[in-house]
């Protein structure tokens, strides 16, 4: 006879795929073990954070969830699926897929917090919904929560499934069976390591973010970019998938169900003209409920200009 904690965690899956999660699992609340701490902090140490100063901050928490829950027992950890069923018209300024659609930090925010109440309902314990602007280590605790594995291109990979999907977590109180960690790894395949753009990746599941052009375009604010940043870019002004595009594992991705991550008539129809000649006020309402928001007109305008360099419209 099962248990009331395995009646409970099959309730929880249960509800996480009626919201849209695609997989879910459970990992004790323990600290972050010191090997991968140690490989955190020695990318730090070289500096491969690059200008993402924020990724220093918060070191206590992100090695130590029940800092962000007194008394945590588990981490939960969520997955939902966006790749899209339709992309951009060939030659317009490329986006990454992660930003076709509504910002993913509202659509997580929203449906973690519909299960987080649903759990506290369910167990009467506390939860505390995380996305990934919480500093907690999102792909350690999907991996350790059997969802999948670090891929060498620095991506959670689900097996079977790929890795467009977006990471979400629930700390709580309660006590749930955990699941078994993922052990998978990407052997010697290596593919992503010879596209990337720019040689960011490391072979070890690290990116350097100071060549990761999605790091570049979206995190580095300054007003210039090095001059190889566009030689390399290839028209893209948001992110990059490159390095997913190739991935094996994502042979076979099939599109999301979430009508909020379908790409918005906004992406679709993007120019570089048009990017080079938006007003403050046409950003914030075209993107004001984007990912694109994140960047900054002034950023996403620096790229569009690096974009149309590269491609003989201007200068």
């Amino acid at each position: 006879m099962p248990s009331p904690s395995c009646d409970i965690a099959t309730l929880i899956k249960s509800q996480a795929a009626s919201l849209g999660f695609d997989a879910c699992g459970f990992a004790a609340a323990t600290p972050v073990a010191s090997a991968a701490v140690s490989r955190y902090d020695h990318w730090l140490e070289q500096g491969r954070n690059g200008c993402m100063a924020w990724a220093a901050r918060n070191r206590d928490l992100r090695c130590d969830p029940s800092l962000l829950l007194e008394g945590a027992r588990t981490v939960i950890s969520l997955a939902m699926n966006y790749y899209p069923a339709r992309f951009q018209p060939q030659g317009a300024p490329r986006v990454a897929y992660y930003a076709y659609g509504r910002d993913y930090h509202e659509v997580l925010r929203e449906r973690l917090s519909s299960l987080a109440a649903y759990i506290e309902q369910l167990t009467q314990c506390a939860t505390r919904p995380c996305v990934d602007s919480a500093p907690i280590r999102e792909r350690y605790w999907a991996q350790q929560a059997g969802l999948g594995f670090v891929g060498r291109n620095n991506c959670l990979i689900i097996p079977g499934k790929g890795s467009y999907f977006f990471l979400g977590e629930i700390v709580t109180t309660a006590q749930l069976p955990p699941d078994k960690p993922c052990t998978l790894t990407c052997g010697d395949c290596g593919r992503c390591e010879l596209v990337c753009p720019t040689g960011a990746l490391d072979g070890q599941g690290a990116a350097d973010c100071r060549r990761c052009l999605s790091c570049l375009l979206v995190e580095n604010r300054d007003l210039e970019l090095p001059a190889w940043v566009a030689r390399v870019a290839g028209g893209r002004v948001v992110g990059c998938d490159a390095c997913q595009q190739c991935c094996p594992h994502n042979a076979h991705a099939v599109p999301t169900t979430i009508e909020d991550f379908a790409i918005t008539d906004a992406v679709s129809s993007l120019t570089l003209e048009g990017l080079l000649t938006m007003t403050t006020g046409v950003f914030r309402r075209t993107f004001g409920h984007s990912a694109i928001s994140r960047l900054g007109l002034r950023t996403l305008r620096r790229n569009a200009a690096l974009a149309a360099a590269d491609d003989g419209r201007v200068g």
